[in-house]
């Protein structure tokens, strides 16, 4: 997979919050479209959750492989370990030899999770695209070869495309969303919110706690260290430290050495 942020521009959203568009759609409706693409959909969901989430051991991973195929895009047999949680689950699509550590959630939305063969997800990480704003380019793509640690947290309202061969270390927290504010007359989540998209290239390294935030790219084979906090753009083959993040090294594929 090649990362790719395609539109640039910024997605501006006036929507208030979400009590406000439950509200318009009527609560049942809105909770059923957060949870599933159809009433048909969420109660087949449901019940295979039901039945099979909590049942650890090697029997569990076997059911859930073969009968999770029935409500996920799956290339293969995917490897779901106990109490993963998914919503809108046929917006998730996996591919071969995937691993879903327990305690994973992923939440997509119609834009959908994409995550490529090989990628390792380790326990109670989060991967969300909960978008009841519609943002257009919501929606999380993870390259092959991939391993993120556990407590990571990703969000995906405004796209986050991942490269192949990335490493993403315990606790990183990855937020393609911003808040506006500027309005004194208002409370910082009734002004809406700005949503420019990450991507973080092929072979990339983010260290354990950092922060990547909106609007940034990460280069190919960048590493960002740990507890950073990543507001500007990383280049390619170099090193970023601190908060806010700033370049300390930088090196040359040919040389292969910092």
């Amino acid at each position: 997979m090649s990362a790719d942020t395609g539109d640039e521009s910024p997605a501006i959203s006036k929507v208030k919050d979400a009590a406000q568009v439950a509200a318009e759609r009527g609560r049942l409706r809105y909770y059923i479209a957060g949870q599933s693409t159809g009433l048909g959909a969420y109660l087949l969901e449901q019940t295979l959750f039901s039945a099979l989430a909590w049942m650890p051991g090697l029997v569990g991973l076997g059911l859930r492989a073969l009968t999770y195929k029935l409500i996920l895009r799956s290339k293969g047999l995917p490897a779901v370990e106990n109490n993963v949680r998914i919503a809108q689950a046929r917006n998730v699509t996996l591919g071969a030899n995937v691993y879903l550590d327990y305690g994973v959630y992923l939440h997509a939305c119609p834009q959908g999770i994409h995550i490529g063969d090989d990628v390792f997800i380790m326990h109670q990480t989060e991967l969300h695209v909960y978008n009841f704003r519609d943002l257009p380019q919501s929606g999380i793509w993870i390259g092959d070869n991939c391993f993120i640690g556990e407590f990571t947290i990703v969000r995906g309202q405004g796209g986050v495309r991942i490269g192949d061969s990335v490493l993403i270390a315990p606790g990183a927290k990855i937020l393609a969303v911003n808040h506006l504010f500027g309005d004194v007359t208002q409370p910082v989540m009734a002004q809406g919110i700005e949503a420019r998209g990450i991507v973080i290239e092929d072979g990339a390294w983010i260290g354990g706690g950092a922060v990547v935030l909106d609007g940034v790219r990460i280069g190919r084979g960048a590493v960002v260290g740990a507890g950073a906090v990543v507001t500007s753009d990383v280049p390619p083959f170099s090193v970023a430290v601190g908060s806010p993040a700033r370049v300390v090294k930088r090196y040359s594929q040919q040389e292969g050495q910092v």
